[in-house]
């Protein structure tokens, strides 16, 4: 078989590997998430106007949130007034200033002579997960919520996210994370695409009891886990991820919670984007190294099978996406019979993604996101760039290189109303 035969067949089967990784997801979770829902009867939160007419459990767990900063002045003041909205009450909100060059702990010290449950303190610069651990080692609570300084939450989240933990079982709950910051292109784009993998397959996972990730800005932990499980893991990137890989090791469930809602900053720029999923990417490579006993043991049940799933997922499908652009241009510029044949599968994927995302996007109520639809035929794009941060991120790996956070520098640009507790919209 000569080279240029090779080439077709290489363009032809990176083209169906996309297309059927789609159609799995498709036939596979999207049931699962519609029964998730279902089955629960869930009811998600008004999101355009105040509404807390749900009927919780008494309140029967002590909470408290653990907020590490650095460099957060510019959004930390819109957390806290979201989380002092809360229908559910917290017994502290400690805010832990990592080290940081800015005014932050000034401000941790102005909330904190303004609210009763706020604790400002500081310590020098560690990192998220040194800072967590900082926090948490000062409270005594029941239920721990652990969050970024930039999420702006709904006034029901914390109770939804909490009640869960009423469970013994449970050990951890991860929420609905979305875009705050839909002012440019690729924040919607970013906002719209989030639907498929927090909303609809984090539905599907939790009832496979595979959830690998509760997420920094959304999670809740029992005490009870964190004290078997150990401290945050201070020496990887993804601290998250570990954790919760850990959360299950020790034999607690983790459990998904779509109407506890919470919105951050996404990534508005490219450079931006490249340097978060670089970071994600290797705290991934970091956690499968240490936790690799794990992927597909019987011990873990159905998490140690899920995560043979989510490592061939994550760790092999950036590649295939990095290649899967620059060979179809290929296949296009030297007019190769595969190229036409890719963009069949190509546009055969489009539609596949399509109908997941609106599927996802009614699940998850999100309807003013349906005016991005317009802007899927950049998932390829945006694929390809992915595929290569995640290499990116390997060879950082292999090469040993120094861990950089790359923190997201914080624009304070907020593009969505959320109710505060008495009605009106967060200020």
């Amino acid at each position: 078989m000569n080279a240029n035969a090779w080439y077709s067949h290489i363009v032809l089967y990176l083209g169906m590997t996309i297309f059927l990784l789609g159609v799995i997801r498709l036939v596979l979770f999207v049931p699962l998430a519609v029964w998730f829902d279902l089955r629960r009867g869930q009811v998600k939160p008004n999101l355009d106007k105040d509404d807390n007419a749900a009927e919780f459990r008494t309140n029967s767990l002590s909470l408290s949130v653990v907020i590490p900063a650095y460099n957060e002045a510019v959004v930390l003041e819109p957390c806290i007034h979201s989380l002092m909205a809360s229908t559910y009450p917290i017994e502290e909100i400690a805010l832990i200033d990592d080290g940081s060059s800015d005014n932050t702990y000034d401000i941790m010290q102005e909330l904190a002579a303004r609210y009763e449950i706020v604790t400002a303190y500081t310590k020098p610069n560690g990192g998220k997960a040194s800072a967590l651990n900082f926090g948490i080692e000062r409270i005594h609570s029941q239920a721990i919520i652990c969050c970024d300084a930039d999420g702006v939450f709904h006034p029901e989240t914390l109770q939804r996210l909490v009640e869960p933990l009423t469970d013994p079982r449970i050990g951890a709950v991860c929420g609905d994370d979305r875009t705050l910051n839909t002012n440019v292109l690729q924040t919607k784009f970013l906002a719209l695409i989030s639907h498929v993998g927090t909303g609809l397959t984090r539905r599907a996972l939790h009832l496979l009891g595979c959830l690998p990730i509760v997420s920094g800005n959304i999670g809740a932990f029992s005490r009870t886990a964190l004290t078997k499980a150990g401290p945050f893991n201070e020496h990887v990137l993804g601290e998250d991820l570990e954790m919760t890989w850990r959360i299950h090791r020790v034999g607690f469930q983790v459990a998904f919670e779509p109407s506890a809602i919470v919105f951050a900053e996404s990534p508005c720029t490219a450079r931006g984007l490249w340097r978060q999923r670089v970071r994600w990417a290797r705290g991934f490579l970091q956690t499968a190294a240490i936790h690799k006993d794990m992927i597909g043991s019987r011990r873990y049940g159905t998490f140690g099978f899920g995560l043979i799933y989510f490592v061939m997922s994550a760790g092999l499908v950036p590649f295939a996406q990095f290649l899967t652009l620059p060979t179809f241009l290929g296949a296009l510029i030297t007019q190769s019979g595969r190229g036409t044949t890719l963009w069949e599968w190509w546009v055969g994927g489009l539609i596949v993604s399509a109908l997941m995302l609106l599927i996802a996007i009614i699940l998850n109520h999100a309807w003013r996101d349906i005016k991005y639809l317009w802007l899927l035929p950049v998932w390829p794009v945006y694929s390809t760039y992915m595929g290569a941060a995640f290499i990116r991120a390997a060879y950082l790996e292999l090469r040993k290189a120094p861990q950089r956070w790359n923190k997201l520098d914080r624009s304070g640009v907020r593009t969505v109303d959320i109710p505060a507790a008495e009605g009106g919209p967060i200020s």
